[in-house]
């Protein structure tokens, strides 16, 4: 009888150690993870130059050699500008440019009483397919695509609460363009970002008395419905000349 409460208690002692050994373990583990992730996690950054610009660039886009910048929008209606003066996704504001050659052409092709956002009508990407589009991008070896969400004129390709009635899902295509091909994208294993033009050419926030107005409740809010709802992989910013960027 003594010899089993002896081997009784040995066997307790045994158990004890085990879980104290156990239980350490567990904590130094959790401890290295801790430190691992610590040591992983982004520094905090903050609003000024210097802060910003000791961000890393991310080792992917220094790995891909090749990517494909898409400008798809209104303009690609009437797709057109002339050879080495500008470009076709600036056509209304050439169209409202006095004796330019973009006015001259779309007087002679679709009349002076024809304005510009007319045009709406008939962009339709009625045979838009985002996977016929990204199949193609991977076939050609590209690593991510940096297609236009809103350029100068203001229309955007996804359903903006600060573009209302002028965006392709209350006009036009009645289609989030934008999302379907980023989504279409990431699901077939490239990267994807957007760009984005900070201003607008006739946007009557911008244009008027405190433009400082449009940053604040057009452009602000749609930088942060882009980054909340659709993650892109990079931000490329347009149109940052009309003003320093303090004021953006």
């Amino acid at each position: 009888k003594q010899w089993y409460q002896r081997r009784v208690r040995e066997q307790k002692q045994m158990l004890k150690m085990v879980v104290s050994i156990l239980c350490l373990f567990v904590l130094i583990t959790l401890h290295s993870v801790f430190v691992h992730v610590k040591s992983q996690s982004p520094p905090p950054y903050n609003a000024s130059w210097a802060s910003l610009d000791s961000r890393p660039t991310p080792e992917w886009y220094l790995d891909a050699k090749f990517g494909i910048f898409i400008h798809w929008g209104l303009y690609s209606v009437p797709s057109w500008a002339p050879v080495g003066v500008t470009y076709a996704e600036w056509y209304w504001y050439d169209l409202e440019t006095k004796g330019s050659q973009t006015q001259a052409f779309h007087n002679a092709t679709y009349g002076a009483k024809f304005k510009y956002q007319d045009f709406v009508s008939s962009f339709k990407a009625e045979l838009y397919d985002p996977q016929e589009w990204v199949d193609l991008f991977v076939k050609s070896g590209a690593k991510y695509i940096v297609p236009t969400s809103k350029h100068h004129e203001g229309f955007t390709l996804w359903p903006s609460a600060q573009s209302w009635n002028w965006n392709s899902v209350d006009l036009g295509p009645h289609r989030d363009l934008l999302g379907d091909l980023l989504s279409t994208a990431k699901n077939s294993g490239l990267y994807a970002g957007v760009y984005y033009s900070l201003y607008e050419w006739y946007h009557p926030l911008y244009t008027g008395p405190n433009p400082q107005d449009y940053v604040n409740e057009v452009m602000l809010p749609q930088l942060y419905d882009l980054a909340e709802n659709y993650q892109p992989d990079i931000f490329w910013g347009d149109g940052e000349w009309d003003h320093p960027s303090a004021f953006w």
